[in-house]
């Protein structure tokens, strides 16, 4: 099968793409035809030899999220799932490749209507966009300001706190991104790349935090008493590092979103089902065909890239 590796640590020329064994579905494993896989900015961490949650080590071929079909079954697995159309993570690896075995306990069906790319956009996004709105639990006619709103998780959030009814305020990087998100249904739209970003912007109640550093700490200073705060990423290069003392002195509360795999399956599930009936629109910013994955991995990096960024195997 075609595969991309990674053979060390680096730049995005370091995924090379190649052929591989076709693997091989082992007990309680299925195997799928991988139709489109999913990107995201902490596999381009990984990439580089940064902080991930994966494990591997070169050489190996990437890629922790897919979609596409089940064409066999492992021991121990029943015969059914073979023609379903699934979404899956892999673990951290194996993912940037025609085929992947994966574990069948971690397969969610795509439902009925809804597209399986749009399923491999929203399988990581949404899971974490559901996760932090029930986190914080932004109520009707409170203000939510939403960071990176044009990216793959930022847009969801936009979506999900208006659908909240909330007034939500999206802070992106430029005019397209900000345009982006108003098109998404935000309320008010800001360029954090403006010194002073936050001047004009009335206090908030919640702060939905995926980009960390210098404007995670400004957009902390919006808050007031009673307000919310949940950092899920930091696309800057660091986290917030705001302490609780601090947060204490404004009668703000740093929530941390607890991630049990009861939990992470039922916020997916949930998102999908909301994509399904049209109430979630994933937005699928760019598309690369397997062999360009290097140059989906600098596309994000570059920032230039708005919303998911996908694969597309076959």
């Amino acid at each position: 099968m075609r595969a991309v590796w990674l053979k060390e640590f680096g730049g995005p020329e370091v995924l090379v793409p190649g052929d591989a064994p076709d693997p091989v579905p082992g007990p309680g494993q299925v195997l799928i035809d991988v139709a489109y896989a999913n990107i995201t900015f902490v596999e381009t961490q990984f990439r580089s030899g940064g902080p991930a949650p994966f494990t591997p080590e070169p050489p190996m071929i990437p890629g922790n999220g897919v979609g596409g079909v089940v064409v066999a079954a492992g021991e121990g697995v029943g015969p059914e799932l073979v023609g379903r159309r699934v979404v899956t993570s892999t673990g951290g690896s194996g993912g940037y490749a025609e085929r992947a075995a994966v574990d069948a306990a971690g397969l969610f069906a795509v439902p009925d209507g809804l597209a399986l790319d749009d399923a491999v956009a929203i399988l990581a996004d949404g899971r974490t966009a559901t996760m932090m709105i029930r986190a914080t639990a932004p109520r009707p006619g409170e203000r939510v300001l939403v960071e990176a709103a044009a990216g793959g998780v930022g847009s969801l959030l936009v979506q999900l706190a208006a659908a909240a009814g909330a007034t939500v305020v999206a802070a992106a990087g430029g005019p397209r991104k900000t345009g982006v998100a108003r098109d998404l249904g935000a309320d008010e739209v800001v360029d954090y790349t403006v010194p002073g970003w936050t001047d004009g912007i009335a206090p908030v109640d919640v702060v939905l935090d995926g980009v960390g550093g210098d404007i995670a700490r400004a957009a902390f200073e919006l808050l007031g008493p009673g307000g919310r705060m949940v950092s899920f990423g930091l696309a800057s290069g660091e986290w917030a590092g705001i302490g609780e003392e601090a947060a204490a002195a404004r009668g703000v509360t740093l929530v941390q979103a607890r991630f049990t795999p009861p939990l992470m399956r039922e916020c997916t599930e949930s998102a999908l089902a909301e994509a399904a009936a049209g109430r979630l629109r994933p937005l699928i910013g760019q598309r690369f065909p397997l062999d360009r994955a290097a140059d989906a991995h600098a596309a994000i990096e570059s920032r230039a890239s708005v919303g998911k960024t996908l694969l597309e195997v076959r």
